[in-house]
């Protein structure tokens, strides 16, 4: 059953998940707005905005859901010897708006892009207001890769990753994974599944399980642990990485 939203109330709860739509998988709710008491909401809940240029904002809850354990993260041989050659450094928060700009920008395969300019103002929002979060990768002073995602609680919701070297989006992850687990993270949401992100470590759980963690970890407090990072670090495997 698809559910119809009034942006004019962006504090409603959303309908329960388990009434999302198996096809096209979890699509739940249409409509509404991008604001940051409806995007919080929406996180808590398990659903995130999923939308292209033309289309309403769509809301989703797949079944099952891909996340990542920040201890279960993968670090292949070869982006070991990456990190051991220390060619790149790392940041927290120090570039937001250009991650997600470069996040934003078009493919090289050609495929548009679903972060529209509405969606990086209401992240940009996020982010002023201490939720959402930035990885940054630099080479020799230029951006060269990063993630971005929300934070609430002891999860992660991861958002989008860029990369224009090799292996630079892995770079930011396993920065990544390094801080969460020194801050008392639990998970890393990832929304949906592909190959990329198996190969990390990351797996599919059932919606109900993954709820019942979200209820937990959200809730929770995360340890105390500072996103702006003022030094630049070198990223290493930090994690205890699961070999492939």
């Amino acid at each position: 059953m698809l559910h119809l939203l009034d942006p004019q109330y962006p504090q409603v709860p959303f309908p329960d998940v388990e009434s999302a739509e198996r096809e096209p998988n979890g699509l739940l709710a249409v409509g509404g707005d991008l604001s940051v008491t409806r995007l919080l909401n929406a996180y808590r809940a398990g659903i995130f905005p999923w939308y292209s240029a033309g289309q309403p904002i769509l809301w989703w809850s797949p079944d099952p859901r891909t996340l990542l354990f920040p201890e279960h993260l993968k670090i292949s041989r070869s982006l070991r010897k990456t990190l051991a050659k220390r060619r790149f450094t790392a940041t927290l928060d120090q570039a937001f708006g250009g991650v997600i700009t470069a996040c934003a920008a078009p493919r090289a395969d050609g495929e548009g892009t679903w972060i529209l300019p509405e969606m990086v103002r209401a992240y940009r929002r996020l982010h002023d207001q201490g939720f959402a979060h930035s990885v940054e990768v630099w080479a020799d002073g230029e951006l060269v890769g990063g993630l971005y995602g929300v934070a609430l609680g002891r999860v992660f919701f991861g958002e989008s990753m860029f990369s224009r070297r090799s292996d630079a989006s892995k770079v930011a992850l396993v920065h990544l994974c390094g801080k969460l687990q020194q801050w008392g993270y639990e998970l890393i949401d990832c929304q949906l599944h592909s190959a990329h992100l198996e190969s990390l470590g990351a797996e599919a759980i059932p919606r109900r399980s993954f709820r019942a963690l979200l209820d937990v970890a959200c809730a929770a407090r995360a340890a105390e642990g500072s996103w702006r990072q003022a030094t630049p670090e070198h990223p290493g495997p930090h994690v205890q990485p699961l070999e492939p």
